[in-house]
């Protein structure tokens, strides 16, 4: 089951030039045609897991931690703040009393019902860039129950520019993966571009989504022989991760595609994941 608001957080990136972030702009998707170049996103994804805001705080610092070492643009947060509300919280250094307390004000609730703890907490936040190198991530958990929406952590990524160019990189998206892996402990995490997963799971049916770089929780099995050049990696003992391509994979380039398709379909032999199905 997947975060409905991976569309938002990824949204973004389609709208003008942000100078006041604000949770109402944040998660407004705009309809509008791609005219951008292929933009890409990481998202972990994991089932129920009741944990307290406390525990929430603890993964979330753990996680902001790692990002700031992956790229200086990735180094400074602050909590998206209330419409109408531009106070800036910075969360870096993390603080847990800070943290937990955003994460206990983030509780799921019916507007002017009371809370509704099942559901889990959520905490977004963004970078201090603009424009292309606006960045948010939104975290999702302690979630225990079963509802249209599951326990994830979700980041967008800058957009062509000088900062895009460095962080869309292999090199430092394995190591962004790598600190959802290790910090959030999900069934599965994801960077790939919008483009990439339209094409392959239009309708959204696919249990997990094989992208340019894949993590699959340990559970999952384990990870058979893949081709030249996908480059396969443990995480601790928690996981794998799976790389397709050394360069920058793009949907524009159909030997991508056709090395996406064919290690989705080993996984699938070896049971990690659901085929997916042919387009009609």
């Amino acid at each position: 089951m997947k975060f409905d608001g991976y569309k938002e957080i990824t949204a973004i990136h389609t709208l003008a030039r942000p100078l006041v972030p604000s949770e109402e702009r944040i998660m407004t998707v705009q309809s509008a045609p791609r005219a951008h170049p292929e933009t890409y996103y990481a998202g972990a994804h994991w089932g129920p897991r009741r944990e307290s805001p406390e525990e929430c705080a603890r993964r979330a610092a753990t996680f902001l931690n790692m990002l700031a070492a992956c790229d200086p643009l990735l180094a400074h947060w602050n909590k998206l703040p209330k419409p109408r509300k531009g106070r800036k919280i910075p969360l870096m250094p993390p603080d847990l009393p800070t943290l937990t307390e955003a994460f206990r004000r983030g509780v799921n609730r019916d507007s002017g019902g009371p809370p509704i703890e099942e559901l889990g907490w959520t905490v977004s936040a963004y970078n201090d860039g603009a424009g292309s190198n606006f960045v948010s991530v939104r975290m999702q958990c302690g979630g225990y129950v079963g509802c249209s929406t599951d326990n994830a952590c979700l980041l967008s990524l800058p957009y062509p520019g000088k900062n895009a160019e460095r962080i869309l990189a292999a090199s430092v998206l394995t190591e962004v993966v790598r600190a959802m892996a290790v910090a959030w402990e999900p069934d599965w995490a994801v960077v790939m571009s919008r483009a990439h997963r339209d094409m392959d799971d239009e309708e959204g049916k696919a249990d997990i989504w094989v992208g340019w770089v894949t993590y699959l929780a340990r559970h999952w099995g384990t990870v058979p022989p893949l081709p030249a050049p996908v480059r396969v990696e443990p995480v601790e003992d928690k996981g794998t991760l799976i790389v397709l391509t050394p360069e920058r994979f793009t949907v524009a380039n159909p030997e991508h595609v056709a090395l996406s398709r064919r290690v989705r379909e080993l996984l699938a032999r070896a049971g990690l994941v659901k085929p997916l199905q042919p387009p009609p």
